[in-house]
């Protein structure tokens, strides 16, 4: 039996409309003699009322909420009653299917609601299935614990979902298919000139979804590259084949991976700049801060720390939580909000000199202020203000010239 996988997101399973498109690459699948095994996120995005966000607004997330486990009961609604409907409209397009829950597929995980992680996966359940079904919709992004509990894998654990899946099915291929055509080298809806990508590796897909680029979840490229699954990018709107995400770049008409310089620009919008300083004891505050933050549940990024303060960054989302917290303890925190961390990403900067200075020179000349950066050996990032986002994407998206790439 020859498996392939397929992955959609939420506005592609969002309207009857839309669904056709879905089924239409289901059968195509079929026709090339595949069993496939469908993922599906929530139907839609918000104000949606099966969406994940509507669903955690009827709770008044985060303000207002009381259990954690609860709001995992609440959010496995949404990829649940997406794959009934996408199984029901299957079969009435005479496709042999069956909808199951991320249980019922096999999900073991953790009990860290909200953020679980997988343990195993038994897919005899699914295999069962292909036996006497053509396709199985599993409902994404969810799982349970040995106990029985239902837990959610975070966001993007549908891709993850998909790309577990793949491994243990020992599939031929793993689709993931969005509203845009592949891995391209920015956001096209902040840049009219971003081009897609033919072939990616792994490890560079891995960085650019990292960085925010929303196309595919890291965990599920790490996934795939573990058990050497090639995966594939696409539209769901389009016969186009989309980025081909492998462990090489031999398809990309010769230009090898250090060659290019930059492969693309991501970015992250919404965030909060926190800066706690202290004239004394700086040692101190520095895991008062963080054991803080980590025991409330709020995820920090882009880290600085100097022998008298930090700095780092949170979702808008949670920085009144977070400075409230810090506050308690003791500390006067000062805050920037409706940041954005924008990062440019490429294997081929290593060891380069200039790179930083041509990123800075450039941002400088777009007049964005630079409010923190930071740097590893594939990816420079800096944090500018929200208002400054599509300008500053633009200008290294331009100095890079990457709306010149194949």
């Amino acid at each position: 039996m020859q498996v392939v996988v397929q992955k959609f997101g939420g506005t592609s399973v969002q309207s009857e409309e839309n669904r056709e498109h879905v089924i239409r690459h289901i059968k195509d699948a079929l026709v090339e003699g595949y069993k496939v095994v469908v993922v599906v996120s929530a139907l839609g995005r918000k104000p949606d009322p099966y969406a994940t966000d509507t669903l955690l607004s009827l709770v008044d997330f985060p303000a207002n909420y009381n259990s954690n486990r609860e709001i995992d009961l609440l959010l496995s609604c949404g990829e649940v009653i997406s794959s009934v409907v996408l199984s029901n409209e299957l079969q009435k397009n005479h496709v042999a299917a069956t909808a199951l829950t991320g249980a019922q597929a096999g999900f073991i995980t953790t009990e860290d609601y909200n953020q679980a992680k997988i343990i195993e996966v038994d897919p005899s359940r699914v295999a069962t299935e292909l036996e006497t079904k053509d396709v199985v919709v599993v409902a994404g992004f969810q799982g349970q614990t040995r106990s029985g509990e239902i837990t959610t894998i975070g966001r993007g654990g549908s891709d993850t979902t998909a790309a577990a899946l793949g491994a243990t099915l020992a599939a031929e291929r793993i689709e993931i298919f969005t509203d845009v055509n592949g891995i391209m080298t920015a956001d096209p809806r902040v840049v009219e000139s971003a081009r897609p990508i033919d072939v990616v590796t792994y490890t560079e897909i891995c960085n650019l979804a990292y960085q925010g680029a929303k196309v595919v979840h890291p965990r599920a490229v790490e996934i795939a590259m573990q058990a050497k699954i090639p995966m594939r990018v696409r539209s769901t709107y389009s016969e186009e084949n989309g980025t081909l995400v492998t462990s090489s770049r031999v398809l990309d008409k010769g230009t090898d991976v250090s060659e290019r310089l930059i492969t693309g620009i991501a970015h992250i919008s919404s965030l909060t700049q926190i800066r706690v300083h202290s004239k004394e004891n700086g040692f101190r505050l520095q895991s008062d801060v963080f054991k803080a933050m980590a025991e409330a549940g709020i995820s920090v990024d882009f880290i600085n720390i100097s022998p008298t303060g930090v700095i780092y960054t949170v979702a808008d989302m949670f920085a009144e939580k977070a400075v409230r917290i810090l506050e308690t303890l003791g500390f006067q925190p000062e805050t920037t909000a409706n940041c954005a961390k924008v990062s440019a990403v490429g294997a081929g900067m290593t060891g380069v000199p200039g790179v930083a200075s041509k990123i800075v020179q450039s941002l400088t000349d777009s007049n964005v202020q630079i409010l923190q950066s930071a740097d590893s050996h594939t990816t420079i990032w800096v944090l500018v203000h929200n208002k400054d986002l599509k300008v500053a994407v633009n200008a290294l998206h331009e100095v890079f010239e990457l709306g010149n790439m194949n």
